[in-house]
């Protein structure tokens, strides 16, 4: 199997679950809101078995545009990192 489409990943959920696609698919948008209203709130989520989404302060910091070699600042900024579960990378690898 080759890369899956967000079509054939819902479709699969609902043949191994034995649920509509819809209801999957409900269910999926229901766990991604709360996760993103998680972290926005609270700074992370863990989702078991898959990750956590951590938000994390990135300072600001010189940096060089390649095209130019002159520096740059960079501003500060919120980013979003997810680290995966140590059970998924051993599931996968």
């Amino acid at each position: 199997m080759g890369k899956m489409t967000k079509s054939q990943f819902f479709a699969e959920l609902a043949e191994k679950t034995g649920h509509s696609k819809k209801d999957v698919m409900a269910f999926y948008d229901a766990v991604v809101q709360l996760a993103y209203t998680t972290v926005k709130q609270a700074g992370e989520v863990t989702l078991p078995d898959l990750g956590k989404l951590v938000k994390k302060h990135r300072d600001a910091r010189m940096g060089r545009n390649p095209a130019t070699g002159a520096e740059i600042k960079i501003p500060a900024k919120i980013v979003i990192k997810f680290r995966v579960a140590k059970a998924a990378k051993d599931a996968i690898l």
